[in-house]
């Protein structure tokens, strides 16, 4: 009997390989090891944003905030440590990023159901998307089985999370770098549909900037003083607590509230994106959920990858 090809032999490895991979990551990676694990995730969003409407964005840039640093793996919710320091007091992070109680919340919860089970970045990934649900906004399917880091990057966090001062080529660049086109940027930007920002965010183009609607500007100058005030907050669009359009109608009548919201509408590259989910809200939850999925895949851990932290603060030998 001859022997098998190379070319078999590799074929055959390959899909064992793909077989594995897709044990380690899949929809239903905790139907048997937790099957109620995301039923308490959703229970726990849920019943937090009732609380507090605002939470639901909170969760979900909590989710950015991880994704686009080394990836999906939780190193957002490391705390710092005498010989460690994490993300939470980078600049685009501190005093800023919320939700981290609600996600600690869940994984006690899990930790008593399963433990060792369940992982953070997991939490973090699927809090994120239903709190898009609870805000009126659509679901999209989520493979599971993300592992957490043990580390996370300080510096990284400082540079490559795009900022509110960036010009319309410095989003483009931002996003890219991360492997996302540019109207995949314009619709996760439309993620400001809900939320806040801090006066000092948005107080330059409120006083200093012309492609702004003069009464908006006003509306939003007793909110935020010219000097003084810097927390004051304000929702990034008409309807904060609605996942909804709401936020591209604005720029296109120069009300967004942040000099990066208004340079997608600014007479550039992305303006025809904008003008089509202003008008179309089915198209911009299509493409955003499409985003998200998309979002959630980065530089993931799995497999024997990282860890399953008992506790989402710390790395489980510290």
């Amino acid at each position: 009997m001859a022997s098998p090809s190379v070319f078999s032999l590799f074929c055959m490895f390959s899909f064992l390989l793909g077989m594995a991979n897709a044990h380690y990551f899949s929809q239903n990676f905790y139907r048997r090891s937790c099957p109620r694990a995301l039923s308490v995730i959703r229970t726990a969003v849920y019943k937090a944003v009732a609380k507090e409407r605002r939470m639901g964005a909170s969760l979900l840039r909590l989710h950015f905030h991880d994704c686009f640093v080394l990836g999906c793996d939780a190193s957002i919710l490391l705390d710092d440590t005498a010989t460690f320091t994490g993300e939470k007091t980078a600049g685009p992070n501190n005093n800023s990023v919320r939700g981290y109680e609600v996600i600690d919340t869940i994984k006690s919860q899990l930790e008593s159901l399963c433990p060792g089970v369940v992982s953070c970045a997991d939490i973090v990934t699927v809090a994120a998307r239903d709190s898009v649900v609870a805000l009126g906004g659509p679901t999209w399917s989520l493979k599971l089985g993300r592992r957490d880091s043990t580390t996370a990057s300080f510096s990284t966090a400082n540079t490559d999370l795009p900022g509110a001062s960036l010009n319309l080529d410095g989003l483009i660049s931002a996003f890219d770098k991360k492997g996302f086109t540019a109207k995949e940027m314009v619709v996760l930007s439309g993620t400001h549909t809900i939320g806040v920002a801090q006066c000092k965010n948005f107080r330059g183009r409120i006083y200093n900037e012309n492609n702004i609607n003069a009464a908006f500007a006003r509306s939003k100058q007793r909110i935020c003083p010219n000097s003084g005030g810097d927390e004051n907050l304000s929702g990034l669009d008409g309807t904060p607590n609605r996942f909804d359009n709401v936020y591209f109608k604005s720029l296109t009548e120069k009300k967004g509230l942040l000099h990066s919201d208004q340079q997608l509408y600014n007479g550039g590259s992305t303006d025809s994106i904008v003008e089509t989910y202003s008008t179309s809200s089915t198209a911009f939850f299509t493409d955003v959920a499409n985003a998200m999925i998309k979002m959630a895949n980065l530089n993931l851990l799995t497999g024997t990858q990282g860890e399953i932290r008992t506790n989402c603060g710390k790395i489980n030998r510290s």
